[in-house]
């Protein structure tokens, strides 16, 4: 086994050296409204497609005005070492700009700015190093100069999470290592599942780095891996290594020992590693998005550490033997004598008054839930980078200082795919489309080829437009190149409203509903906002299918592990109390802004990947917890045939170590927490509130309650499906097993 992992990390360290590139888009798909404009504008447009690989830089004095020469004078200086650089394909600036209108765009609102806009050749990572290369030389000793755009933010959204990994890791290990050593009073046995953690990472690192290979990973992966990665496989190695020492400690050989550990606590870790994974298939089901790539980079590195969980960890402890209780400590988690502890104590003080216990518990997990009833899901921008750095600060001063750049654009392409949009049947609907969108409430204005003067009308846009183009005037041809493409005619509609209100979407969804295009064209409608809409509605409409496969096929892992058809509806009924109130917290902190002048970040709406990814892991984690525990009170159950003595006391056996393990996973995530890109903030404290409401609240007092009022009805399940789980040998845990009666049976 030792050669076995042996090769698996030799493997996971050659792929995680080839390393590469991870993707750092959101999540569109190209079956969505808004891409398909987008991929026209971008393939018909000579325009489109430059979006990617553009920069701007803001000059600004607070006694100078930008039209004064000395104003001017330190711009150009400023600008001398990258004019005519190899590296820019265009410099636009308000002094060279040939438009009037964006020379005068190009001018803050107050006049003590001036902007720049920077089109590079490049694009991607390369056009990050161009960035930092041509920022580097624009210095001005009389002018502030601040840098933003497309590609300073995307590189900045990339270094931070870099950077939030890194100090994630930083904060995690050695804190986990103290923990280990507490829960275990041992250094030796406190070493081992930290090790495996970071094998675990490793794994789970390189097999993200070859899925890259096939399908675009988004770089969130990396963090999403690390945390689910270094959590679970710790909570495994927990588990493995605690039953190992139990049976030591009960004087079974070394052999013996390792052959319990793995038919034990080595089933329950198998079970729960694949409750893990269905959860996290959940994602799986948003295909076309980063979500897909992710869930999949998640069962990767549960599979791993599954395996480092069933093969090295077991094979090291089998050559350690005993020595894994050397340079002990004293512990106040270990072990009582059975039927003292306080988790003994605690089962049976709940058992005891079950509803009294029941009551304000699902109670109160359930008003933790209402402020979900309140969420409002929007694309994460720019607001979610820290305010320290240049790129958000520059994105910031150029929407509140430039006029019109506080507004909101819609992208409307009429698409004709059987020929050119400028017939006179096709002008005439283009021209009667943009007159209602201009009436659209909300509308501030339009902008097409149908715009050039006031005075002219559709007959002379007609005769214009089917006549020799080469006869237009220069000004004209030049707006026709930018907004008519071989099968396309571009208008935009402008609004005050923010891209993300329900104002803003109200349009999309008028000018959506206009079907008067007419003589084979298609409406098409792009912009931020209309992503907005359509990613939403394509999680939204997913969400019912995935969640359903996921508890369907959980309700088969927790059968398969139980042999109960009671015990997986349970599981599946309590993790959505879990669910809903960190789903509750999420919003109450993210969106309502409570918290977030500690928590450091700018309140907003939730991206609509946060309740996916959170759902997922959140899930799958909670059963991780359930099979842990009811895998040792089925054993219990197995052995003794006593209901309440078997939650008792698997509760008594396990309960410790699932608050230990609780703790590392906590810690694990609020140390992801302290991310500064607020979707990976998100998640780590989202999880961090779930996995601690779960396993304090759910496991210590609303389980053993439901249990102790459900009886021996807990372990029902048909005749046929009994047999079926005996027959298919899923039941032997290696204790003797009393007989079990039917529930009708057990109670008369």
């Amino acid at each position: 086994m030792l050669v076995g992992s042996g090769v698996l990390l030799a493997i996971s360290v050659a792929g995680l050296l080839m390393g590469g590139t991870l993707t750092s888009g959101g999540p569109l798909t190209s079956n969505l409204e808004s891409a398909r404009a987008a991929s026209l504008t971008s393939s018909e447009l000579p325009s489109g497609s430059k979006q990617t690989s553009t920069f701007l830089l803001l000059f600004r004095s607070d006694s100078l005005m930008a039209n004064d020469p000395a104003f001017k004078s330190a711009v150009v200086n400023a600008l001398a070492p990258i004019q005519g650089d190899a590296r820019i394909n265009k410099l636009i600036d308000p002094y060279n700009a040939t438009d009037p209108r964006t020379a005068q765009a190009f001018i803050s609102r107050d006049g003590h700015e001036a902007l720049v806009s920077v089109e590079l050749k490049s694009s991607g990572t390369q056009a990050w190093h161009d960035y930092d290369a041509l920022r580097g030389e624009v210095r001005s000793s009389s002018l502030s100069v601040t840098g933003t755009g497309f590609v300073p933010i995307n590189q900045a959204f990339n270094t931070t999470l870099e950077s939030d990994l890194q100090r994630a890791e930083t904060v995690t290990l050695p804190v986990t290592l103290i923990l280990l050593v507490v829960i275990f009073a041992s250094i030796v046995a406190a070493g081992l599942p930290l090790g495996v953690g970071i094998l675990t990472i490793v794994g789970g690192l390189a097999g993200t780095f070859f899925l890259n290979r096939f399908t675009g990973v988004s770089q969130y992966a990396l963090n999403i891996v690390t945390l689910i990665g270094l959590g679970v496989s710790i909570d495994y190695s927990l588990f493995i290594v605690n039953r190992f020492r139990d049976e030591l400690a009960a004087g079974a050989s070394r052999e013996d020992a390792i052959a319990t550990t793995l038919a034990t606590a080595g089933r329950a870790i198998t079970f729960s590693g694949l409750t893990v994974a269905v959860g996290l298939s959940a994602m799986l089901f948003f295909q076309g998005t980063f979500l897909a790539s992710m869930g999949a980079a998640g069962a990767i590195v549960v599979a791993v550490a599954v395996i480092y969980g069933l093969t090295f960890l077991p094979a090291l402890l089998s050559i350690i033997g005993p020595a894994v209780n050397r340079l002990r400590l004293p512990s106040w988690l270990q072990a009582a004598p059975q039927g003292r502890g306080v988790w003994h104590r605690l089962a049976s003080w709940v058992m005891k008054r079950p509803v009294l216990v029941l009551v304000p518990t699902v109670g109160f997990l359930l008003v933790a839930g209402t402020p979900f009833l309140s969420l409002r899901l929007a694309n994460g921008d720019v607001q979610m980078l820290p305010t320290r750095i240049e790129a958000r600060q520059g994105w910031d001063q150029f929407l509140a200082d430039f006029p019109g750049q506080d507004q909101t654009t819609f992208y409307i392409v009429v698409d004709y795919p059987d020929g050119t949009p400028l017939t006179s049947q096709r002008i005439a609907d283009q021209y009667a489309l943009e007159q209602r969108v201009a009436g659209i409430p909300g509308v501030l204005r339009t902008s097409s080829i149908y715009d050039l003067d006031p005075n002219l009308g559709l007959s002379d846009y007609e005769r214009m437009y089917t006549g020799d183009p080469s006869l237009l005037p220069a000004q004209v041809r030049q707006l026709m190149s930018a907004t008519v493409g071989k099968n396309i005619v571009l208008i935009q509609a402008t609004t005050n409203s923010p891209q993300t209100s329900d104002a803003s979407r109200a349009i999309v969804n008028a000018i959506r509903a206009d079907i008067g295009v007419g003589d084979g064209g298609q409406l098409l409608v792009g912009g931020q906002t209309a992503v907005d809409l359509d990613v939403i509605k394509f999680i939204t409409d997913r969400t019912p299918i995935a969640v359903g496969f996921v508890v369907l096929v959980t309700y088969i892992v927790l059968f398969l592990l139980t042999g109960s058809v009671v015990l997986p509806l349970k599981a599946v009924v309590l993790n959505f109390l879990s669910i809903g109130a960190s789903f509750g917290a999420l919003v109450w902190i993210f969106q309502q802004g409570h918290l977030s002048n500690l928590l450091n970040f700018t309140p907003q709406s939730i991206d609509p990947s946060i309740p996916v990814i959170l759902f997922s892991i959140v899930f799958g984690l909670s059963m991780d917890y359930e099979v842990l525990l009811v895998s040792r009170i089925h054993e219990e159950y197995v052995r003794t045939g006593d209901n309440t003595a078997a939650v008792a006391s698997g509760l008594e056996r396990s309960g410790r170590l699932i608050t230990g393990a609780a703790a590392i996973m906590v810690t694990v995530f609020l140390a992801f927490g302290l991310a500064e890109v607020v979707i990976i903030k998100a998640i780590g404290i989202g999880l961090a509130i779930a996995v601690a409401i779960d396993a304090t609240l759910v496991r210590a007092l609303v389980v053993p309650a439901v249990m102790r009022l459900l009886g021996d009805y807990n372990w029902w399940a048909p005749r046929p499906l009994r047999w079926l789980h005996e027959r298919a040998g899923l039941s032997d845990l290696g204790v003797e097993e009393q007989p079990q009666l039917e529930p009708a049976e057990a109670v008369a």
